[in-house]
């Protein structure tokens, strides 16, 4: 069995739709929809027409993280093979689920797996990144893509790579979290809830590194229709920041050794093309 969550706030109904077709809800295929807006909205409730699709209403919007770790839950107790974390702003054929299970299948030490990700106009979305460094994060954000910035960038999303082969990354986008419930459950991996949005998905990311392979899987493809919030509003811009402040005091902020490692790996096993 598959499950998946979406997590809902004041979320486009025809957009949401696009997405559940996407996943394409059966009794093998488990969706949870959980509701973080102040208000019940009826037309999430009409698209729960079977039984294989549950909505959930929380009484208070308890942040991106806590609403999936709901999902999370119930995919433990449902004993699925696999969860997936959706973001409600994608589309897919439904058959790329079927070739991500039936690798994870035949490789057992695979806990997460990302596709290739495309913006609608077929654009490479370059999602998969290195432990990130205060600096990554700063000069991504506030500075301009050129120069030694477009270098650092680069080599913090490894964009050299050519993004064409499997790589096995300790840091990939939330947009799409295709996991094995099992890790998720034998290891106590859930998110963590003081991040209340962004960069709790660097976060999940990284405890499920070090106990398995976290792969970049780019032969399927989604759409993501990126919005990049934070770039556009100040308030999402201030989210941001705090989290990123949560992220830095949990691991470190210059002194991360694991960071160290973990990145001197991925950057001597990858590999590169000519930029």
């Amino acid at each position: 069995m598959i499950t998946a969550s979406i997590v809902l706030y004041n979320t486009d109904i025809g957009q949401l739709k696009a997405v559940i077709d996407s996943y394409r809800p059966s009794a093998e295929r488990r969706l949870y929809l959980i509701d973080n807006s102040a208000e019940r909205n009826e037309q999430y409730e009409t698209i729960v027409s079977s039984e294989n699709i549950s909505y959930i209403h929380n009484e208070k919007n308890c942040g991106y993280g806590g609403a999936h770790n709901i999902g999370i839950k119930s995919a433990i107790l449902e004993k699925s093979d696999y969860h997936i974390v959706l973001n409600p702003d994608l589309e897919f054929e439904p058959k790329i689920i079927d070739e991500l299970v039936s690798y994870a299948d035949e490789n057992k030490d695979v806990v997460y797996m990302l596709p290739k990700v495309v913006y609608p106009n077929g654009e490479l979305q370059y999602l998969c990144k290195l432990l990130p460094t205060p600096a990554d994060l700063i000069f991504r954000r506030f500075l301009p893509d050129v120069g030694v910035f477009k270098k650092m960038n680069d080599r913090y999303i490894l964009k050299n790579t050519g993004y064409d082969h499997i790589m096995n990354p300790p840091c990939l986008s939330g947009c799409f979290m295709f996991m094995r419930t099992g890790a998720l459950a034998e290891n106590q991996i859930f998110f963590d809830e003081r991040f209340f949005m962004y960069c709790e998905d660097f976060d999940l990311m990284r405890r499920l590194h070090r106990v398995g392979k976290t792969l970049f899987y780019p032969h399927v493809t989604i759409i993501h229709k990126h919005e990049k919030g934070s770039y556009k509003n100040k308030k999402m811009l201030f989210m941001h920041i705090i989290s990123a402040c949560k992220y830095f005091n949990k691991y470190g902020w210059f002194i991360d050794k694991e960071r160290y490692v973990v990145n001197k790996n991925i950057l001597s096993s990858v590999r590169h093309i000519d930029s």
